[in-house]
This record gives C-alpha cells, sequence and structure tokens, in this order.
C-alpha cells in the first residue's frame, strides 16, 4: 500500500519512517497528480500560513478534497490546522475535512514545546503513548461527528472523523506508529468493506 506525504514545507521525512515501519510504501506528493498513485495523504507539522500560499500556487485544494472522499487524510499539527473548518486566522485557507475550529499556537512559542504521556482510545481501547506539542494548535469546537480519541489539558488533541484522523501533536518525533496504524491500515480496511457492503 502507497501513502502520500505532502512534501511542499515541514519535516515530512519522519512520517516517512513510521510508514516503514508499518510496511506502508511512502510516496512525496509534490504535485496534485501525484495523489492518483498513493492510497492515503498525511499532511505534515510545518507553517500553516506557508502551507496555504504553496497550496494554492500548486492548485492543491481540489486535488485533495476529491481524494479526501475516498482516501483517509492523516494530519499533524500544522496538518490538523489545515483539514480543519476554520484556523480563526484569515491568511489561511482550510480544506474542511474536519468538523472543527482551531486556534494557531495556542500552546505558545516553540520553547514552550513539551512532550507528556497521553491515553489514547483506539478501536475502543485506552493506550498509553507519547504526544509532541510544538507551537501546537488548540482545538476550540468539534462538529457531532468528531470522534475524541485523546484529550491535552482539557481539550481534544487526537481525532477522528469517518477516514480521516488530525492530531495537534508529534507522532512522528516520537516513533509513535499507532496512528499512521490507524488512520491508513484500519481506514483501508473499512473502505473496504463499505466497497464491498455497496
Amino acid at each position: 500500500m502507497k501513502i502520500g506525504i505532502l512534501a511542499l514545507q515541514g519535516d515530512f521525512d519522519k512520517h516517512r519512517l513510521i510508514l516503514e515501519q508499518l510496511d506502508l510504501e511512502p510516496s512525496l506528493v509534490r504535485y496534485p497528480s501525484d495523489l492518483n498513485h498513493v492510497s492515503g495523504l498525511i499532511i505534515p507539522g510545518g507553517e500553516s500560513t506557508t502551507m496555504t500560499k504553496l497550496m494554492t500556487r500548486g492548485g492543491f485544494y481540489k486535488y485533495i478534497t476529491s481524494f479526501a472522499n475516498t482516501n483517509p487524510v492523516l494530519g499533524t499539527c500544522a496538518g490538523l490546522i489545515m483539514m480543519s473548518s476554520q484556523a480563526k486566522d484569515k491568511r489561511i485557507k482550510t480544506l474542511g475535512l474536519l468538523d472543527l475550529d482551531v486556534e494557531r499556537n495556542a500552546c505558545g512559542r516553540q520553547i514552550h514545546s513539551i512532550c507528556v504521556p497521553l491515553n489514547v482510545n483506539i478501536n475502543g481501547k485506552s493506550q498509553p503513548t507519547e504526544a509532541t506539542f510544538i507551537r501546537a494548535p488548540k482545538i476550540v469546537r468539534c462538529g457531532p461527528n468528531v470522534n475524541v480519541l485523546a484529550t491535552f489539558n482539557g481539550s481534544p488533541c487526537a481525532v477522528q472523523s469517518g477516514l480521516h484522523l488530525g492530531l495537534s501533536f508529534h507522532p512522528e518525533l516520537n516513533g509513535v506508529t499507532i496512528f499512521h496504524e490507524f488512520a491508513f491500515k484500519k481506514s483501508v480496511a473499512l473502505k473496504e468493506e463499505r466497497i464491498h457492503a455497496a
């Protein structure tokens, strides 16, 4: 299974290593046409205003929203911002893949970055993991179809809706694989079940 990593800006190489640990084939996505060759997409951390400019310049918006209709997307940190309905910042154009609103840099500056233990509810089971927050966004509103998988300081920090998963932290920096596995292996299996049921 080939999974794309949006490689316009940000530290996307760590995601490649996680995919390889899961025996998933990583593929860097630098042009919209690259989406034709993958079964899922990662939107990595980075700088959301810069991502907006690069995605607009490259004509990515309509291609990613169309791709997301039938394929799983995982967003981390800035990737979560790009997947949201609203980023509360007029400089950012979001994709609207997750029914939630976010605030940028809600966890402070980069010097305030932290790594904390989290309990994540995946597949009905609570799993302990580590989460690194770097200038992390804060989810301030979740729609009714958004499933909260984990919280930090009373706010959702890991959410799932349909095929899509959004995280306000960086699991790839801690070598944590459970989110990538859930987003792609589990979501693709669910997608195949829906196709067979139809």
